[in-house]
């Protein structure tokens, strides 16, 4: 008897974890792995977020709150997104989640019906098709070109929408691509959902991390109807360094939040008291030490275009914020995934295969680790491509 759903069966595991897990396994043996996988800060979560967290712990902190959390933590996003997003949310409209990921998940299952069509421009955040899918949701994948800066544009949008079509995933800044969305392509975008009655969900966990002048714009911020379109996505994971503490939050019109907050009373019945007040002391302590990360990330960025725009067989569009770089391989012919398995055999590298993300002929490195260790694998790297 099959005893596994048939949503869940469908679903693929996530390849930047199993990525990870590999070249931690191998770390373990001893041998001298350099991984490029992870999808985290390698910064330490700053002090003043753990300092809460601890007294919030020996203070008792520890019983169920809310279930959209602390009203607190509510208000001080509504606050943030205020002044940092130029988009006016009530407290009782955000609700604070295990992770911008459970967030995401939260807000397609309050919006998805079985059969419902969601448009994912690729390369695409690997959960995302999973996300839909396990919902009975039928992920629509448009590929984006390398030389639109791997962003979707609206002749894209339109002609990947059908009647069926319920949302719009966007991401930006962009995993894998790096890639920002101005303020008018994002508009562009916004106008043909609203017209179409399309949900937009707003995925802007990097949002801290933008580079090279470039400003990251909440599309939510571009309109009354566009606001009323919107689910946005956020959290502490990137900008703070706290991704094990699991902490994400959506922001949304009101029918929406209550469908959210009502989804995650019966689930996870409230995020993790006492993290919720470290993520408090974040979003309330001095944000230079976000400023600092984001530099530091930005001196690692560079030196890395510098040297894959070096690197013969490979191709690489600059990433204007968070933290990867998505290597086109196309003109080595040779599948990721067979790519990632030959780059770990022989030089000990270790990076996320494109196809994880929509994109066969990629791959992904993730800068989110010392200099010292960017430029050893950039040479394995280099080495490794001079041979093919």
């Amino acid at each position: 008897m099959d005893f596994i759903a048939k949503n869940i069966a469908e679903v693929a595991p996530s390849m930047t974890l199993s990525i990870t897990a590999q070249a931690k396994a191998l770390k373990k043996q001893g041998v001298d792995v350099l991984s490029f996988g992870a999808g985290e800060p390698d910064f330490n979560t700053p002090a003043p977020i753990i300092a809460a967290a601890t007294e919030a712990l020996a203070s008792g902190k520890t019983r169920y709150t809310e279930s959209a959390g602390i009203l607190e933590l509510r208000e001080s996003i509504a606050a943030k997104l205020m002044v940092d997003n130029s988009v006016q949310y009530d407290p009782s409209q955000i609700s604070v989640n295990c992770g911008a990921k459970h967030s995401c998940y939260n807000a397609i299952l309050a919006v998805v019906n079985p059969g419902d069509e969601v448009i994912i421009p690729a390369p695409y955040w690997t959960s995302y098709p999973e996300m839909v899918r396990m919902v009975g949701g039928i992920p629509v994948i448009v590929e984006t070109k390398r030389e639109n800066g791997w962003k979707l544009t609206p002749d894209e949008f339109e002609d990947a929408m059908s009647p069926m079509t319920k949302m719009i995933i966007l991401n930006t800044p962009g995993n894998p691509t790096g890639s920002v969305y101005s303020k008018d392509e994002l508009k562009a975008l916004a106008e043909i959902a609203v017209g179409e009655g399309i949900v937009i969900l707003s995925d802007e966990i990097y949002e801290k991390l933008v580079y090279g002048g470039h400003e990251h714009v909440s599309i939510a911020s571009l309109g009354k109807d566009i606001y009323d379109h919107t689910i946005t996505i956020n959290g502490f994971s990137k900008a703070y360094a706290m991704t094990g503490w699991r902490l994400g939050y959506t922001a949304a019109p009101k029918k929406i939040a209550e469908a959210i907050d009502t989804i995650q009373s019966h689930t996870t019945s409230n995020p993790t008291s006492f993290a919720q007040y470290g993520a408090l002391a974040a979003l309330q302590m001095d944000q230079q030490i976000v400023s600092d990360m984001r530099d530091e990330f930005d001196v690692r960025r560079q030196y890395m275009l510098g040297r894959l725009s070096n690197i013969k067989n490979v191709r690489v569009v600059e990433p204007m914020g968070a933290f990867y770089f998505l290597v086109d391989i196309e003109p080595m012919q040779i599948k990721s995934v067979n790519f990632c398995e030959k780059l770990l055999s022989k030089q000990k590298v270790a990076a996320v295969p494109g196809v994880a993300f929509g994109s066969e002929y990629t791959i992904r490195f993730s800068y989110a680790t010392g200099l010292d260790i960017i430029n050893a694998g950039m040479d394995r790297f280099e080495e490794f491509c001079s041979q093919h």
